[in-house]
């Protein structure tokens, strides 16, 4: 089971689509099932099988996103992290081949679509956490044990450059 923690900004952005859903999608696709099923013969009509599939896929993820939201606790930054790697936190890292990462460790809801989170329960999060810049790593991966430093920390997104 993923933890319950979320940052603000991933808290707003499940509410956000919840409200999306309910108050403009879920209208939208009820009103097309509504006009394809006064067109009569409802077994052969694609519109309405359609629609009808998606009014159910709808409704599914708002009622995932009404209790996700219930259980989740947001987490906000507090600047005792300063320095340190915790939840919400971007960080940098480098191996001795020369590879760099940069990622920002998120919850569980927050990682999909996104190249730059990865979530606390991940390998990579547990061994990052609590450390401090100049520190190493070992995480353990499904091709063994990986050796990484911590390049940097920070609390706001790094400026794309």
């Amino acid at each position: 089971m993923p933890t319950n923690i979320i940052t603000r900004e991933g808290h707003a952005a499940l509410k956000a689509e919840l409200d999306h859903l309910w108050h403009t999608y879920r209208p939208e696709i009820t009103q097309k099932v509504t006009w394809a099923a006064s067109l009569g013969d409802r077994s052969e009509n694609a519109d309405y099988q359609y629609n009808k599939k998606l009014l159910r896929e709808i409704d599914r993820r708002i009622r995932y996103l009404r209790k996700r939201l219930e259980d989740i606790r947001v987490v906000n930054y507090a600047p005792e992290q300063e320095g340190k790697v915790f939840f919400g936190a971007w960080v940098e890292i480098d191996n001795e081949d020369g590879e760099s990462k940069r990622f920002r460790i998120v919850g569980y809801d927050e990682i999909y679509g996104r190249k730059d989170y990865i979530s606390i329960d991940s390998p990579m999060a547990r061994a990052l956490l609590k450390k401090e810049e100049g520190d190493e790593v070992v995480v353990q991966t499904p091709t063994g044990e990986a050796t990484w430093f911590i390049a940097s920390i920070s609390y706001e997104q790094p400026a794309q450059g």
